[in-house]
């Protein structure tokens, strides 16, 4: 009898343990019902938006296309660094199965967003919709990348820009057309492009070329959302954009001779149909320069960093490097506006009528291998100290051309990639993009 005592009172302390475990993720990761609005970083430009029931993935890029030499700058411009590649890829389609198995719910979506078509947003978000059903909401050339990948067409809706969306429950979603990172000496990855028809995978492996001039352009510009929920007598609003740029924000978007407006126009003019004069959250990217246009017209009480991370790191080791940006910061501390980053992937916000706080994700960050928050050893800390590490990856990577981050020794030890371009063929990238650019003809 004393082995079955002993037998039953292990099977109890097990069972104990489990339940507190279960009541621990329950916490973390709540149940249908709840009216909470959450805000979840998943990487670059990635967020899981929950809205009461409403689940939202917006890009959910989680495949890792190799940086350069994998990427070959443009020969007439060279800092057109990403306009073509040496071969198609293909999705990574098992990461995103994790991924999505990790979230609560498991596996309910409502909607997938696409911020703009580059790779690095647009890549995944077909597979997103053939996992899930969830419709996709984006730009054209997003919903060509998606009927190519399996998507029926109308699955996927195109979106211009002014659109007021009802997505139900008291949330309405304003499509703001914005404009891409960049300027006139990355004509190719800045200037608004579509695709004109979907494009052709690679017969033998099914790929798609991730350049932005060949399968990827970045699809007219972008896609900005605003988004409003009233109800239960509260009225909360952010606004989500991932990518801008200071050189052109108040100049006209010109896409096949339709005018689509000046970004900080269609701001305005959202803003006004929402009737609001301030949101409580902004997620922005572009660093001092947009901030100091996009403030006066947003006035949010909170910023929040994103697409800061870079492009090429890998997603399951988690966050690469800490946030910085000094520059960013004293200018937000002069407005009174709050700057909230991100210490690991996944990182949660909770938006209420007291404001933005961080709230504990560790159910979703277990599940997925990342510590509570990124551990970074001296020589990371002492590397950040002495620059803005969003200066390398920030919006679309336009920052990952020489510059004092990219010159540190972390930069290097960390990013081999970006040795190749700045060590090993400093004396003549250009003859390098080159003669990649003839092997692809």
């Amino acid at each position: 009898m004393k082995p079955l005592r002993l037998f039953l009172a292990l099977v109890m302390v097990f069972a104990v343990a489990l339940g507190v475990r279960a009541n621990d993720d329950r916490h973390d990761d709540p149940d249908e019902g709840t009216n909470d609005v959450e805000l979840t970083w998943m990487s670059i430009a990635n967020w899981y938006f929950k809205i009461g029931d409403l689940r939202i993935i917006m890009d959910g890029y989680i495949t890792r296309v190799p940086g350069p030499p994998f990427f070959v700058p443009s020969p007439q411009f060279p800092a057109d660094q990403f306009a073509f590649t040496i071969g198609p890829r293909t999705v990574e389609v098992g990461s995103i199965k994790r991924v999505l198995e990790a979230l609560p719910a498991r596996g309910k979506l409502d909607l997938l967003l696409a911020g703009h078509s580059h790779f690095d947003h647009s890549w995944d978000t077909p597979t997103w919709s053939k996992l899930t059903g969830a419709p996709i909401i984006g730009g054209l050339s997003t919903c060509l990348q998606a009927q190519t990948q399996g998507v029926r067409r109308g699955q996927c809706r195109v979106v211009n820009g002014g659109e007021r969306i009802k997505l139900g429950d008291g949330v309405t979603m304003r499509v703001v057309r914005f404009n891409h990172s960049g300027n006139d000496t990355n004509p190719i990855q800045h200037f608004a492009r579509e695709l004109s028809a979907p494009p052709v995978p690679d017969p033998v492996t099914g790929g798609l070329r991730a350049g932005v001039g060949e399968d990827y352009p970045n699809g007219g510009g972008g896609r900005a959302f605003l988004f409003t929920i009233e109800r239960h007598g509260k009225h909360l609003s952010f606004f989500v954009q991932n990518s801008a740029s200071a050189f052109d924000l108040d100049k006209d978007i010109v896409v096949d001779g339709v005018n689509y407006g000046a970004p900080l126009k269609n701001l305005a003019a959202a803003m006004a149909d929402a009737g609001l004069t301030q949101v409580d959250a902004w997620i922005g990217t572009g660093g001092l320069a947009v901030a100091q246009l996009i403030v006066p017209v947003l006035r949010p009480k909170v910023y929040i960093p994103n697409h800061w991370d870079g492009l090429f790191n890998g997603f399951f080791n988690g966050l690469p490097f800490p946030y910085k940006d000094a520059a960013l910061k004293a200018f937000l501390d002069t407005q009174g506006i709050p700057l909230m980053p991100q210490h690991q992937y996944f990182d949660k916000y909770r938006l209420d009528e007291d404001g933005v706080t961080m709230v504990a994700n560790r159910a979703v960050k277990r599940r997925l291998g990342f510590s509570d928050a990124q551990p970074f050893d001296s020589a990371m800390l002492d590397a950040v100290s002495r620059v803005a590490s969003t200066a390398l990856g920030d919006d679309c990577g336009e920052g990952t051309t020489e510059s004092p981050w990219a010159r540190s020794m972390f930069a290097h030890l960390n990013n081999p990639w970006r040795a190749y371009f700045l060590f090993a063929n400093r004396a003549d990238p250009l003859r390098i993009g080159q003669a990649r650019y003839a092997a692809l003809r």
